[in-house]
């Protein structure tokens, strides 16, 4: 009965302490448990750079006939016939501007003529090295060079390979309006070349 009541004694002596002992463990032991588990990968959040802003290319046009300053002049992307007119100085006093379609959008490499006053209005000039595609001052598509169909506004080289490449597949045009069967001749284009095109 001594050792019994030693031992109770001792408990309720000693009992905080181990409590507040096997307390301190459970925490220290958790907290090492918690500190060994595997961190997720915190999720970084790029922010997208803004793409570089480029300031739109110049194109180079020719412009010749009743203006003040004729010459070559470069003019930003999506310039139209007025803009190049006023880059040469304006028209002359002589200038049939009626025959002149003011809006229209001009090409890189293209030659505006401003014609006088009761004067017919020019031929295009044939390119260099000219193989016949020309009709009464009208391209022949069904005909014409690469070379020939590049003098024509809005055609570049690619372009005028397309038009050769598809006369070649499919045979010549029945009409002006099948060249829009090209890739990459819209309404837009097709107006610009309407005027300067024709089939035999």
């Amino acid at each position: 009965m001594a050792d019994t009541s030693e031992a109770s004694n001792w408990l309720e002596r000693y009992g905080g302490y181990i409590s507040l002992l096997l307390l301190s463990s459970i925490i220290v032991g958790g907290a090492l448990f918690y500190l060994r588990l595997p961190r997720p990968t915190p999720i970084e959040i790029i922010e997208p750079t803004p793409a570089p802003f480029t300031a739109p290319g110049e194109i180079g046009v020719y412009v010749v006939g009743a203006v003040l300053d004729p010459g070559v002049y470069f003019l930003p992307q999506g310039s139209r016939v007025a803009d190049a007119l006023e880059a040469a100085g304006g028209p002359t006093d002589g200038a049939d501007l009626v025959r002149v379609n003011l809006a229209k959008r001009v090409y890189d490499e293209e030659q505006i003529y401003v014609p006088h006053l009761g004067e017919e209005s020019p031929p295009l000039p044939p390119p260099s090295g000219s193989s016949g595609g020309q009709t009464g001052g009208k391209i022949d598509i069904n005909t014409a060079t690469a070379e020939e169909l590049e003098s024509l506004p809005g055609i570049g080289p690619v372009l005028a390979q397309r038009i050769v490449d598809y006369r070649k597949a499919n045979g010549p045009f029945a009409a002006i309006e099948d060249i829009k069967n090209v890739r990459g001749i819209g309404e837009a284009i097709f107006a610009d070349i309407e005027d300067l095109i024709t089939v035999r």
